[in-house]
């Protein structure tokens, strides 16, 4: 894992800062649908998504070659 010589992660910090604003906005869904709560859950599902979709984003193995791998395997 490559570091910026502090000891945090490279990216993380971008990571967070996404993850603060879908919490935001799902508080921002939660209000009209009368619940803040089920915006927060929905927040946490799509944070889970984001996550994936980052990291996959940044990449490391990218342009790899796998034959066993069908794309079914997690």
């Amino acid at each position: 894992m490559a570091t910026t010589g502090t000891g945090w992660p490279r990216g993380r910090t971008t990571w967070i800062l996404g993850t603060v604003a879908l919490f935001a906005l799902g508080v921002l869904v939660g209000v009209p649908l009368g619940s803040v709560w089920v915006g927060l859950l929905i927040a946490a599902a799509v944070s889970v998504g984001w996550l994936i979709a980052y990291e996959s984003w940044r990449g490391r193995n990218v342009g790899i070659y796998d034959r066993d791998d069908d794309g079914a395997q997690l």
